[in-house]
């Protein structure tokens, strides 16, 4: 099944748009846990296991496994979500951006060493660095089109001079959403990550690319607007995947964290419905 096919079937079935971002800092576990690297695994499968109903997908970001050598738990993380939510897409927050035989390593490695049913990848080598992974047809590829950090404006926001496919002045987010929506999406499998913090820019996204599945980081502890954000991307044939990461996995400290983050899911749930459009 492909991945658009996976979202808007998790959409209907848990009634949600929200993402829970799986970045596990060890610093910030609960109780004994704290400080522990080795409970990386354990306390993600927790809050997956408290979240599985209430989402649209999860995201683990991979650097958060990295950086404490425990791929191999996100390898058993991964294995642990496709038995006990086979229905909800996982989403490789990776942003991974080569070409060649490196990007098709980095590809092996997404979705056949972790299994992922999509991956995040920076798009600013072009064509070349998308292509590789097109070899894997039922996969998303969600592109860097306008990140939420304000740092992104730094190139995001630049005019660029007429060339092939787009206008003079297009800003460079633009022209990423314009290719996704166009000729780099040969086989259907692309989608754009849009910051919350920018709901101006999520409309003209979703203008320019009115069939792509938007990731939309920012909304929680970043401060995104959570109706803003919905009235500027959502529409019935388009999914929008708003995520959420520290506000969910880090809403209590004490034994109750599980608990306490299928609350706060359940409130962004049904936040994210509530703005919605009219059928």
């Amino acid at each position: 099944m492909k991945f658009t096919d996976q979202l808007r079937r998790a959409e209907r079935r848990n009634d949600s748009l929200l993402c829970v971002g799986l970045d596990p800092d060890p610093a910030k576990f609960p109780g004994t846990w704290k400080g522990d690297a080795a409970r990386i695994y354990d306390f993600c499968a927790a809050i997956v296991d408290a979240t599985k109903d209430l989402v649209i997908a999860f995201k683990p970001q991979i650097a958060y496994f990295a950086g404490h050598r425990a791929e191999d738990q996100l390898e058993r993380l991964m294995a642990h979500i496709k038995r006990v939510a086979p229905e909800v897409p996982v989403i490789l927050d990776a942003k991974r951006g080569d070409i060649g035989a490196t990007a098709e390593q980095y590809a092996r490695e997404a979705f056949e060493r972790y299994q992922a049913d999509a991956v995040t990848l920076s798009p600013f080598m072009g064509f070349d660095s998308i292509e590789p992974w097109l070899r894997y047809g039922d996969k998303g590829l969600i592109l860097l089109c306008r990140t939420s950090n304000p740092g992104g404006s730094d190139l995001q926001a630049q005019p660029l001079a007429n060339g092939p496919g787009g206008t003079a002045g297009e800003l460079l987010y633009e022209r990423v959403a314009r290719l996704a929506q166009g000729d780099w999406n040969r086989s259907g499998q692309l989608g754009l990550v849009v910051g919350a913090t920018f709901p101006g820019e999520i409309a003209r996204v979703r203008e320019l690319a009115p069939s792509l599945p938007l990731l939309i980081p920012g909304v929680g502890a970043q401060g995104g607007d959570a109706a803003a954000t919905v009235r500027a991307g959502w529409r019935a044939d388009a999914s929008i995947v708003v995520n959420s990461s520290r506000a969910v996995l880090y809403a209590s400290n004490g034994d109750d964290f599980a608990s306490a983050a299928r609350r706060v899911a359940q409130a962004t749930r049904l936040e994210l419905n509530a703005h919605k459009p009219a059928a």
